[in-house]
């Protein structure tokens, strides 16, 4: 029986790191912060040609910086709310019941 119940604790904990590694806000937040710090650098590094086209209002920089706090937002909130795997009670009350035979 403790055979039995090592593989299962050895399933739980590699799904409650499957959990953590695929949630979604980590995706969301880390694409934010990868496109906001390009977005960023072309806002900086905007030319008087490019700021003039805006109505001298640098779009790429305050769209970057934008994007930079949105993708921060999620992933702070990550690390404040973690995902927290199924207890098995839990997923057996999720589980849809096999059919009767009838």
């Amino acid at each position: 029986m403790s055979e039995l119940q090592r593989e299962v604790s050895e399933l739980e904990a590699k799904s409650a790191t499957a959990a953590r590694l695929f949630d979604i806000r980590r995706i969301i937040g880390g694409l934010f912060v990868v496109y906001g710090v390009i977005v960023t650098i072309a806002g900086i590094t905007a030319s008087d040609a490019d700021l003039k086209k805006a109505q001298d209002i640098n779009i790429n920089l305050w769209t970057g910086l934008g994007m930079l706090a949105l993708g921060l937002f999620f992933l702070v909130w990550l690390k404040l709310r973690p995902v927290a795997p199924p207890t098995p009670a839990e997923e057996a009350a999720a589980a849809p019941s096999s059919p009767s035979a009838e």
